[in-house]
């Protein structure tokens, strides 16, 4: 079984940080890359960043470039989302997801196997 569990959201004020982490486990479980989404109420889940592990490559969403960074541990499965200069339209709970196997940039919900239950992030004025 595998489990994602998310950590480090909650209430920050405009302009803050916050560093979110998620962390992957299960008997024989190797992520091949590991991202993070969003989702707002009322809105679609939305590509955050992500990570591929054989490559070693990154992409964040280009809306959140600059002000957000992911970065990780392979052999520990655990990846993070540094989050800074947040403002209010940042609000929406975070979700960690993973999958098994390639060397792509997966930048889709439907290419993710397993996901988190996610964290909230909220951002006040």
């Amino acid at each position: 079984q595998v489990q994602l569990v998310e950590s480090g959201g909650g209430l920050v004020q405009a302009g803050g940080s916050l560093r979110l982490s998620c962390a992957a486990s299960g008997r024989t479980f190797s992520s091949a890359a590991m991202g993070w989404f969003r989702q707002a109420p009322g809105k679609e889940r939305q590509f955050v960043a992500t990570i591929t592990w054989s490559a070693g490559t990154t992409y964040v969403a280009d809306s959140l470039k600059g002000r957000f960074t992911i970065s990780g541990d392979n052999a520990k499965n655990t990846v993070y989302l540094q989050m800074n200069r947040l403002k209010p339209e940042d609000t929406a709970v975070y979700y960690c997801a993973a999958r098994i196997y390639g060397s792509s940039l997966y930048l889709r919900p439907h290419e993710y196997y397993y996901w988190g239950q996610g964290t909230q992030v909220t951002v006040s004025s």
